[in-house]
């Protein structure tokens, strides 16, 4: 059964690999503002871009279909 972070969690894990919310955006051709809200609990991830940056991000369980 797959586990999903905290947003305190994911942002703790792009630290451990060294990544910025930047990076982590421009290597998933993401939104920055997005993803910063998604970390800060503005957003939830319910659909479109947002839900693909939390589940790449680690916070959601989901499927992303290209």
């Amino acid at each position: 059964m797959p586990t999903t972070l905290s947003t305190e969690q994911a942002r703790a894990e792009l630290d451990r690999r060294g990544i910025s919310i930047a990076e982590f955006c421009r290597q998933h051709e993401l939104n920055k503002n997005l993803v910063s809200d998604l970390l800060n609990g503005r957003k939830k991830g319910r659909r479109g871009q947002a839900h693909r940056a939390a589940v790449l991000l680690g916070i959601k369980d989901g499927v992303i279909e290209e």
